[in-house]
């Protein structure tokens, strides 16, 4: 159950990723480093298991803009013209979202970018 959770939410990141061209080898080492830290968690508390796939893109974004790749998903869904990032909701729960930080709107399902 635990390898079926953990490549599934790797599969959803990485299909987001490549939907906005950042899958490139320092975003992949990022999603790969964040899959193996949640593998321990999904192993320690299985009942967390529906919410590994939105903390894993969670792990990516923050291990990319503190990499200094940057902000990751960028909006484009709204007319905001400050740059800003789609950001996961619920922050700890099932079915994430990616939403649009500054406006609210959800913009689609974790691996649907």
């Amino acid at each position: 159950m635990v390898d079926d959770v953990i490549l599934t939410a790797r599969a959803l990141v990485l299909r987001d990723l490549g939907a906005r061209r950042l899958d490139v080898p320092a975003a992949v080492d990022a999603l790969d480093s964040a899959v193996t830290e949640r593998r321990w968690w999904v192993e320690q508390w299985p009942d967390g298991a529906d919410l590994v796939a939105g903390q894993v893109a969670q792990d990516v974004q923050d291990r990319l803009l503190d990499g200094g790749v940057g902000r990751w998903p960028r909006c484009r869904s709204c007319n905001e013209t400050d740059p800003h990032e789609l950001r996961i909701e619920p922050e700890l729960g099932p079915d994430p979202q990616w939403v649009c930080e500054k406006s609210g709107v959800h913009v689609a399902p974790l691996g649907a970018l």
